[in-house]
Parts: structure tokens; sequence; C-alpha cells
């Protein structure tokens, strides 16, 4: 009997180790929110925190900066818009933004789509709304 509890414990334990992701890490991140003629301070913290929310699906990494520049963000939704997935999803403009960020990954590559051991510098995240009193949410992302 001793030995099919301690062999379920152990099951048990093996199980709840497995259940356990590392989760993307936000907790010390460096923003910087520059300023903008386009969006309010609430509208680019509402979607700072959006990214923020999908980084934790980022195993094995560690979200460093983040920030807002008006004039690169509007270049990049110009070729969102024209070329990316701005082209078939009829979002407008207005409703566009373009955050960068840098970020770490550890030695297990995060997910696997990483470099293990690296730093990733000016990665985009391009969020967008229904309207300018929908939430934000991430669209796309990377280079």
């Amino acid at each position: 009997m001793k030995k099919i509890i301690a062999s379920i414990c152990i099951i048990l334990v093996v199980f709840s180790l497995a259940a356990c992701k590392q989760v993307g890490k936000t907790n010390n991140v460096e923003v910087n929110t520059g300023k903008s003629n386009k969006f309010s301070q609430e509208e680019i913290n509402d979607a700072i925190n959006c990214v923020k929310k999908k980084f934790k699906g980022f195993e094995g990494c560690n979200l460093t900066k983040l920030w807002y520049d008006e004039e690169k963000s509007n270049d990049f939704i110009e070729g969102y818009l024209e070329n990316g997935k701005g082209s078939v999803n009829g979002v407008k403009a207005e409703n566009v933004i373009v955050l960068s960020s840098e970020f770490d990954v550890d030695s297990s590559g995060g997910d696997g789509g990483f470099n293990p051991n690296s730093t990733y510098s000016n990665w985009n995240w391009i969020l967008i709304r229904e309207s300018k009193t929908s939430d934000w949410k991430v669209n796309d992302w990377g280079y």
C-alpha cells in the first residue's frame, strides 16, 4: 500500500511540474510613451497593457523595454495598411498603434521560436481596435 501511495505522489509531483510553464515576464519593463498628437496618454497606456498581457504568452522571455514613437508608429501603420493585415481587415489608421520593444530570451529559447540566450531589439507590436472607444487587440508582432 505504501508503494502505491508513494507512486501516486511521485506521479502527481511530475504532472504538477509539467503543468507549470514559465510565462513571459513583464514586471520590470522600462516604459517610454513619448509625445503624441494622435493618441491620449490613456490610449497609449491601454495599448501598453495589452502588449504586456500578450507577452505573458512568450514563455522563457523577459520584456525589458516598451515604447511608443509616433513617427515610427505612423511609418509602420502606412506599411501595415498598404501591405499587411491592415490591407484586408478594413481597419482605419486612427485605430492602429505600433509599439516597439526589447526583450531577452532565456536558455530555453522561449517556446522554441527564438534564439536561446539572446536579446530581441526593435520588436514591433501592431495593435488595432474597432473604434476610438473599443479595446486594443494585438493584431501582429515581429520585425
